[in-house]
């Protein structure tokens, strides 16, 4: 069933319970997103298993949250709530992260590796935030006109996410930096609290110049604690810069597809958004 509130409270529990440190507050951004796409499953009352099969557009759609609680695993709950999420998204492509205990599942659901999301976490060392260079200056991201914004996030994304960038900016724990020269985007980054390691993403640049100084000044916004960025393998120069600066790979989880893999800009892609809604 549809969860409720309280559910989706819980779904950041679980979360952490599984070691996947999502944001505090990245509920609120998840479920402004698309409110009906958040299923729970009950055994006598009590939430015990959950997916996300979160619509985008008219054909994108990312699966997420895929939890069955450790007293129910085995027994074919898990399972049943992937088939009603599968269901929710028919005819679309369809984006996961997918863990590593999973992927052979996955695969027999018809998804297929685009690439690897690997998690570099720690105190970075020796971040720049003037490493941009070149005339290109750091600002508040909530000062850049928000068609602008999402134009730009449009280019590192399958589809418009408007509803979800709107709320992902505006929570008032996140702090976020565009990069700009001669009023045009270079890059973009947000930074969020978490239990663990505060989390970057998403993390858009045109450099790794670009990429460094957008860490560094998020960085300064938590002084002396450790950031985590999940980062695709496929963009050397951003595993080489999060290596650099002293940060060491923490988790894993595949990017898969259903069909072809979207056009996005993946040179550009630095560290994505989240492993739960992409």
């Amino acid at each position: 069933m549809t969860a409720n509130a309280d559910d989706i409270a819980r779904l950041r529990v679980w979360a952490d319970d599984e070691g996947w440190n999502p944001g505090r507050s990245d509920i609120h951004a998840f479920f402004a997103t698309d409110p009906h796409g958040f299923l729970v499953g009950r055994l006598n009352g009590e939430a015990v298993a959950s997916v996300s099969a979160v619509r985008y557009g008219g054909d994108f759609g990312f699966i997420g949250f895929y939890i069955a609680r450790p007293a129910v695993r085995g027994q074919g709950y898990g399972i049943q709530l992937w088939r009603a999420g599968m269901a929710r998204l028919a005819g679309r492509t369809v984006g996961l992260d997918g863990v590593t205990g999973q992927q052979e599942n996955y695969r027999r659901s018809g998804f297929r590796r685009a690439w690897n999301n690997i998690r570099y976490e720690g105190v970075p060392s020796g971040a720049d935030p003037s490493a941009a260079s070149d005339g290109i200056a750091l600002i508040d991201a909530r000062t850049v006109p928000f068609a602008q914004l999402a134009a730009y996030d449009r280019r590192f994304f399958p589809a418009r996410r408007d509803s979800f960038l709107a709320t992902w900016i505006g929570l008032p724990d996140r702090t976020g930096f565009a990069a700009v020269r001669d009023g045009e985007l270079r890059g973009f980054a947000a930074i969020r609290p978490c239990a663990g390691a505060a989390r970057i993403g998403p993390l858009y640049a045109s450099s790794p110049g670009v990429a460094e100084a957008l860490v560094g000044r998020l960085a300064s916004a938590v002084p002396g604690q450790p950031v985590a960025i999940d980062i695709p393998d496929s963009n050397e120069p951003s595993v080489a810069l999060a290596e650099r600066l002293g940060l060491t790979p923490s988790f894993e989880a595949a990017r898969m597809y259903t069909g072809p893999v979207p056009e996005m800009d993946l040179p550009g892609l630095y560290g994505i958004t989240s492993l739960e809604l992409g």
